[in-house]
């Protein structure tokens, strides 16, 4: 599944230098930050509220359609990493799928928030789930390779935390005017119909979205020398990154951190109207959020500067601390103390941009530690690595909270009962507070200084020259991939195939792996199916609220369809395997680089 026009050479040097990376070329990359983080107020914060309490559909269904929706964007993450690495066109590797994502993304969105006033009930439950999965579909489209564009532009350490830097400002200003955008329409234009609030902004951020990203693609070149570069297969890329320990580290910390990420979004409408028990909900969520979001664009600067002072990583630890504790004083907050509630979400708005500054130059280090190890450029790869077990993690935070709430007895527009009250301050204070301090802790273990990285490039230099190069973090002699005892293409192969797996080849033969790879098929195929009867069976009509068990049923189905994907993936080289007969020799060789 890819789009090659010629087949082009293998690079000789490595890149180096960011001289091409004009301030006006990082400014054109970052600028679409700002109508996708405009749209993502609407869809992480405001739409399930406005399902439920506008269009009425019923909240249970409206969790069975995010998980569902969630579940299917999560799937087609790597596969559009996998796509665009493969791609090859006289304009680059990303940039066509951007130029084909966006339009579609932008005409969806608007549908989403602009459901025909005829339905209603099950009938708008199904409208918000069609439309909300197409959303995400598109939105793959162009965000993988973007994210993967950002991690070619800038090389250098400091850079690369100016260009995101940059990109996290244009973020933070879009969500600084999505958060109060509903009440200045109500208020400032007379607008009192929540629909026609909800399908202007809609109309305007989309049209934002699309102006935003021509200019991205029409100013912002790929570099040629990446676009070059041959591409590797999915399966064996998904093993090797695995076998990464800075992204295993990274990885973890952000699957951990994914668990609770969504709650506070989802739930701060229910949090305002129905837990600070105030006048003007609207008004005063939209305050809260400018006020969260405004606080996190002054920290840009203070998150950048302290990344050079005492690196990436402390800078993160710092600023997750700061939202850690702020989130921990939600669940005390009094009703009708805004002034409270205004000194917590400054002080857990202030660490809000760390991630947006740190995370995505972190993750681009690891990505040159890869190439030092495995001799290519998989950006975009890396980045549906970086989404899809986290997306999983996260589709139960941002779904089975309202299953909770429809449980537990959630009445939309009515005074709700002391355990829906206590629900949502327990969802929204407390439960992120254990996994962010786990994820604090495992990423205390990050290795990759400034020192470390400038290690890297070089040795990712003399790599290109030809030479041996030396892992920085284990201090192992690496010979160029081309110089590898084992080839390149039998060691991508052979990774298609665990050690475990690989070691009872050599006790056992070929045959014996084509019998467990298609057995771990078939068992995921029946937990997929005994998951979807699960998830009908816990729901028989339509009539009925799912509640958190059908929502967890469509977690695991889909995780379970992503399994077998991946195991279906490994089928043909497991026949190819036993066609091959390649030495057992061979086969220690790989096990012994790969120890």
């Amino acid at each position: 599944m890819s789009a090659t026009i010629t087949e082009p050479p293998q690079a000789t040097q490595a890149p180096s230098g960011d001289s091409h990376l004009t301030f006006g070329r990082m400014l054109a990359f970052g600028a679409p930050g700002f109508a996708g983080a405009a749209m993502a107020i609407p869809i992480g914060i405001l739409m399930p509220k406005f399902y439920s309490d506008v269009v009425m559909a019923p909240l249970g269904t409206i969790a069975m359609a995010m998980a569902l929706a969630r579940s299917l964007d999560a799937l087609t993450d790597p596969l559009m990493g996998w796509v665009s690495d493969r791609t090859r066109t006289r304009w680059g590797r990303r940039k066509p799928w951007i130029a084909i994502g966006v339009p579609p993304c932008a005409v969806v969105f608007y549908l989403l928030f602009a459901p025909p006033e005829t339905l209603s009930g099950q009938a708008a439950g199904i409208w918000f789930g069609v439309t909300f999965a197409l959303y995400f579909l598109f939105s793959t489209t162009y965000q993988i390779p973007h994210g993967a564009l950002g991690a070619e532009l800038a090389l250098e350490y400091d850079t690369r935390s100016r260009l995101f830097g940059l990109q996290s400002l244009f973020v933070l200003l879009g969500v600084l005017v999505a958060a109060p955008a509903p009440s200045i329409l109500q208020e400032g234009f007379g607008m009192t119909d929540d629909r026609q609030v909800y399908a202007a902004l809609a109309a305007l951020f989309s049209v934002l979205l699309v102006v935003l990203y021509a200019v991205l693609l029409r100013y912002v070149p790929e570099r040629p020398e990446f676009v070059q570069r041959e591409p590797n297969p999915l399966v064996p890329g998904v093993r090797r990154a695995l076998r990464n320990q800075p992204f295993r580290i990274l990885f973890l910390a952000g699957l951990v951190a994914s668990v609770p990420a969504a709650i506070p979004g989802i739930l701060a409408p229910y949090f305002t109207t129905y837990v600070m028990q105030v006048d003007n909900p609207d008004a005063a969520l939209g305050g809260v959020l400018f006020l969260y979001f405004g606080t996190g664009l002054l920290g840009v600067p203070l998150w950048i500067w302290l990344s050079g002072k005492v690196g990436k990583l402390y800078t993160l630890v710092i600023g997750s601390m700061i939202g850690t504790v702020g989130s921990a004083f939600l669940f005390f907050v009094p009703p009708g103390d805004l002034w409270m509630l205004a000194v917590i979400f400054f002080l857990i708005g202030v660490q809000s941009s760390t991630a947006l500054v740190v995370l995505p130059s972190m993750g681009a280090d690891v990505i040159d530690y890869d190439e030092l190890l495995t001799g290519k450029r998989r950006e975009a790869q890396f980045r549906a690595f970086w989404a899809i077990l986290p997306k999983f993690v996260a589709i139960p935070g941002a779904s089975i909270p309202l299953a909770i709430l429809a449980w537990a007895g959630y009445v939309p527009n009515e005074v709700q009962s002391e355990n829906v009250v206590f629900a949502i301050r327990a969802m929204i204070g407390l439960f992120p507070v254990a996994f962010n301090l786990v994820a604090i802790m495992i990423l205390l273990r990050y290795p990759i200084s400034r020192e470390i990285h400038e290690q890297i490039r070089i040795g990712i230099n003399e790599h290109g020259r030809g030479e041996e190069a030396t892992d920085p973090l284990t201090g192992r002699a690496l010979p160029p991939p081309a110089q590898s005892r084992l080839d390149d293409d039998t060691g991508w192969f052979l990774d298609s195939f665990s050690r475990g797996e690989l070691k009872r080849v050599l006790k056992d033969g070929s045959g014996r792996l084509q019998r467990d790879v298609a057995t771990a098929i078939g068992l995921c195929f029946l937990l997929t199916v005994g998951l979807v009867a699960l998830a009908i069976a816990t729901v028989p009509d339509l009539s009925n609220e799912p509640g958190p068990s059908s929502v967890l049923s469509v977690v695991g189905a889909g995780l379970a369809l992503t399994a077998m994907c991946f195991h279906i993936m490994r089928l043909r080289p497991a026949r190819g395997l036993a066609k091959k007969g390649i030495h057992p020799e061979r086969i220690r060789e790989h096990l012994a680089d790969t120890r």
